[in-house]
């Protein structure tokens, strides 16, 4: 069965504390906090450079057992000219730890800068280097571009050619694409604004719900922007990964909480400003986060 999953990037930003996180919470027990009221966060701190295998098993151990992260590859391996040589870049960020997030290892995410133009035979070096399998871990990869070149099918088919997912970005300053490449979604919904206690309108995550939901579902929304013509690869259902980035980033765990309060409970809808911290995935998630704030009245 399919699985929406939502959540922002990281966990460590100080006008969270107050506002997302309780005052009285200890910086060291914010990820355990954030994963018990999210469902999964996009690890960002990869991007920037090597984190050693013990914060990836503290990582893991300190989250639910049904959260799952996703991870940024590192900048060494898109940020260059000829991406046939990212090889080594990609076989030391798997051999540094990254594997010990076990089964709560998600997509990893490949961001290339905007100054990337698409060129076909350069970007499909780089996609070949891309493991699918380590040892008994299957992988899931997807790519952001921001470069106006990529608008282009013949980058659709070769992302569909390797199986890997496009980054659905939503975006004014992004092309607007919104083609499905694999057989899992990832979008990054990045206008969130402060003026709204949700990050986004009431509206416009609802209009996001239904999207997610069509895609869970192997079909296609009709309300996007799309590249290619052609139908995207056939999937009984697909597992959607969703995550509130940029824009104004002190709220995107409202946006986050809000998405996810309204695909549990459409017609339930709870202003977020009111009550904060409402949502919940179902009376099993909310029996853990009692059980959570109990043990943290105890110590």
């Amino acid at each position: 069965m399919a699985k929406i999953r939502v959540g922002v990037g990281g966990w460590t930003f100080a006008p969270w504390r107050g506002t997302f996180y309780p005052k009285s919470l200890p910086q060291a027990r914010e990820l355990e906090y954030a994963s018990r009221q999210l469902t999964s966060i996009e690890i960002n701190g990869t991007f920037y450079g090597s984190q050693k295998p013990a914060s990836f098993r503290r990582w893991r151990d300190e989250t639910p057992d049904d959260f799952v992260f996703s991870v940024k590859g590192p900048r060494f391996a898109t940020h260059r000219r000829e991406l046939s040589g990212a090889g080594e870049s990609i076989e030391r960020f798997f051999a540094t730890g990254v594997l010990e997030l076990s089964e709560k290892l998600g997509p990893v995410l490949w961001q290339f800068p905007g100054t990337k133009r698409f060129d076909p035979e350069d970007f499909g070096a780089f996609l070949k280097l891309l493991p699918t399998r380590i040892g008994e871990r299957k992988l899931r990869h997807v790519v952001e571009v921001s470069h106006a070149s990529f608008a282009a099918p013949a980058f659709i088919e070769l992302l569909r050619r390797h199986g890997v997912a496009l980054a659905l970005v939503d975006s004014a300053d992004r092309p607007a694409m919104f083609d499905v490449t694999a057989d899992f979604i990832y979008a990054r919904l990045r206008r969130s604004t402060e003026d709204e206690a949700t990050g986004y309108p009431k509206a416009a995550i609802g209009e996001w719900v239904k999207r997610l939901e069509t895609w869970a579902a192997g079909a296609e929304p009709d309300d996007l922007s799309r590249v290619h013509a052609g139908p995207p690869p056939a999937a009984k259902a697909r597992d959607c990964f969703v995550y509130f980035i940029s824009g104004s980033k002190i709220r995107n765990p409202a946006a986050a909480l809000a998405l996810i309060q309204m695909i549990d409970n459409p017609s339930g809808f709870i202003d977020q400003q009111k009550s904060r911290h409402s949502t919940r995935l179902g009376n099993k998630r909310r029996e853990a986060i009692g059980k959570q704030r109990k043990a943290a009245r105890r110590r």
